[in-house]
């Protein structure tokens, strides 16, 4: 059985006990963007989600809401040869529902936020015109653990400045994250 089939199948097959959504969870990211002739844009991020639902009938069932605070770095190819760092500090505000009436291991979220760059993103292929971003992300994820404290997903999300000055092309990353609750 080849090491990335038994690491799924271990995955799949760790219990999992219900993950309470109320509690503090730091993580780390890792995402790429893909795009054009000249490479893409590597992402690393770390950050801290602070649950803020605070009424009982929500925090009992399958919702929950969260904020994201992170910082992340970017490394892209310039417009001249090598590549380019980016620094990035954001907040976003988090909606997640839990299958099974709440109960599931498996998780779906969204939300939307603001970011800040230390500079304007400029590559070949990408030249923002900004160096404030809004930001969209979707996400599918589990978790595992004797208590549900640990917690993988998959996310999709994009910034760009939401039109407030051209150019604005975006940048959209697919992104592997790992968080673990107090």
């Amino acid at each position: 059985m080849k090491a990335t089939t038994l690491a799924a199948a271990l995955f799949l097959a760790a219990g999992a006990a219900h993950a309470d959504d109320r509690t503090m969870a730091i993580y780390g990211d890792i995402g790429r963007a893909a795009h054009g002739q000249k490479g893409a844009t590597d992402l690393a991020a770390v950050g801290v989600m602070l649950p803020w639902t605070t009424f009982e009938a929500t925090r009992a069932g399958p919702w929950s809401s969260y904020l994201d605070v992170f910082a992340s770095a970017w490394q892209a190819p310039r417009l001249d040869d090598g590549h380019g760092n980016y620094l990035q500090i954001g907040a976003m505000a988090m909606g997640r529902y839990r299958f099974d009436g709440g109960n599931s291991p498996w998780f779906a979220e969204g939300g939307v936020g603001v970011t800040l760059m230390n500079h304007v993103f400029r590559t070949p292929d990408r030249q923002f015109s900004t160096a404030f971003q809004f930001t969209e992300a979707l996400g599918v994820g589990r978790s595992f653990g004797q208590r549900g404290e640990h917690e993988v997903s998959l996310r999709v999300q994009h910034f760009s400045n939401a039109g407030i000055k051209e150019p604005n092309p975006g940048e959209t990353f697919l992104k592997l994250r790992y968080a673990y609750r107090f």
